[in-house]
């Protein structure tokens, strides 16, 4: 929990940052990073017209050197489209990308022990530490792991609360829908659970939409390390490893639409048809994305 003058200083900085800014009238003086959305309190000036804010990802496979950039979702979106790439990454090498994530420490480092460790420390934090700290309200680390280790066997799909509780109470009978609502909430605060909400096209169709958002973390290496999964794991499981592939497929689209004022969802409506992602941009104009893991997937697909 953050202590009161911990919470004075943030709070001192950000009206004095907002006082210079009304002062000089200039853009751009400032940049201001947590891993928290900030406590607002009554004398504390909300940002609004002075501050913008900017969600910071961990890094694509783009940044991290690992993916070709032979195609741009912003070229495509201006009407190019005879382009194509080939990913030179094997199966292997996406097995240990997913497990490592896209933590820049990680991927600078190299060493893949060490992003591993790394992966399993964050996770430690956030159940232990930073889940309590966001609003000073205790809660039980066991449940904390145990909702990000139903989350992760859930990655990727459109799991209710009632489903997670359900995962869960097989060890925590006394579990609620309500208390899972607020560790979801607690998640969210500090940046590490991230749905995809469902899309609208706002279509005169007689399809009803479905509304549920599928399930995400920040970065898929936090699922993998809540299920403690390795490359031998995922290949014996391979249903888990493609889920694990879309939420890594989700994050990238997610850090390439942020640049092209885009946003990410995913469709799908009553008779089941579905579309993994669909990126909208401000003026209206979309797409629709399919993330499978091999060639025969997609031509079984394209005959849908």
């Amino acid at each position: 929990m953050l202590s009161l003058y911990e919470v004075s200083y943030c709070h001192n900085i950000w009206n004095a940052v907002r006082f210079a800014i009304d002062k000089r009238r200039k853009r751009g003086q400032f940049i201001l990073t947590g891993s928290v959305i900030p406590p607002l309190t009554d004398d504390m000036h909300t940002g609004t017209g002075r501050i913008s804010r900017m969600k910071m990802r961990t890094m694509s496979l783009f940044e991290s050197a690992e993916s070709t950039g032979e195609i741009s979702i912003g070229i495509l979106f201006d009407g190019v489209n005879d382009m194509e790439g080939k990913s030179k990454l094997s199966i292997e090498q996406l097995s240990d990308i997913l497990i490592r994530g896209g933590w820049p420490e990680s991927v600078i480092e190299k060493n893949y022990e060490y992003a591993v460790k790394m992966s399993y420390n964050y996770l430690d934090s956030i159940v232990n530490y930073d889940i309590s700290k966001i609003d000073g309200v205790e809660r039980n680390p066991d449940r904390v792991y145990s909702l990000k280790r139903s989350i992760s066997r859930n990655i990727s799909t459109q799991a209710t609360i009632a489903t997670l509780v359900n995962d869960m109470q097989v060890n925590d009978e006394s579990l609620s829908i309500k208390t899972v609502d607020d560790y979801i909430g607690a998640l969210k605060k500090i940046y590490v659970i991230e749905d995809l909400p469902a899309w609208s096209p706002h279509l005169r169709s007689k399809k009803a939409i479905r509304t549920t958002a599928k399930r995400h973390f920040i970065d898929p290496s936090i699922a993998a390390a809540a299920l403690n999964a390795n490359t031998n794991k995922l290949f014996n499981d391979f249903n888990t490893f493609g889920y694990l592939f879309e939420s890594l497929c989700i994050r990238d689209l997610r850090i390439y639409s942020d640049s092209i004022d885009g946003k990410v969802y995913h469709y799908r409506d009553q008779s089941g048809m579905e579309v993994d992602a669909i990126i909208q941009l401000r003026d209206g104009r979309w797409c629709a994305i399919e993330v499978k893991t091999g060639a025969g997937e997609i031509e079984k697909r394209l005959r849908i």
